[in-house]
């Protein structure tokens, strides 16, 4: 295994809400990140939809791993922003980013979210963000 994706994936393994939604980075190399979640009923809303919030967290982890993909380990999400294209209904979620522009402090970064169902792969979501890189050489750059 590549030893950035397994270094991602003890990251991800150390959030312990990725790790109760089943989170699995499943692709991982410099300025490409890909985390999938698997749909389960504790991860619905009332109409059986996928709950946003399920959608969002794919997006903005994705984005913040394939961020440090490019920046280093210690970042965090400095904003974004998600559009919702349509109720996802279906068996996973694929949260896909790249790199849009990285600088020395920072990336921008865009994830799209696509959802699994009956083997198909539906687009849903469409994100963008700014990954901040955080510690003492992003503050002498601030």
């Amino acid at each position: 295994m590549d030893d950035l994706l397994q270094l991602g994936k003890e990251a991800l393994a150390s959030q312990p809400f990725s790790v109760f939604v089943g989170a699995e980075l499943t692709g991982y190399s410099p300025g490409r990140a890909e985390l999938t979640v698997p749909i389960t009923p504790q991860l619905k809303q009332q109409h059986g939809f996928v709950h946003g919030g399920v959608v969002s967290y794919a997006a903005d982890n994705a984005l913040t791993f394939v961020g440090g993909s490019v920046l280093g380990p210690a970042v965090v999400t400095s904003e974004y922003k998600i559009n919702y294209l349509r109720p996802v209904v279906g068996t996973a979620l694929i949260a896909r980013a790249t790199v849009i522009y990285s600088g020395k402090s920072q990336a921008v970064c865009r994830c799209d979210v696509f959802v699994i169902d009956a083997g198909k792969e539906t687009l849903c979501a469409t994100a963008q963000g700014t990954i901040a890189r955080i510690g003492r050489s992003s503050e002498s750059q601030a």
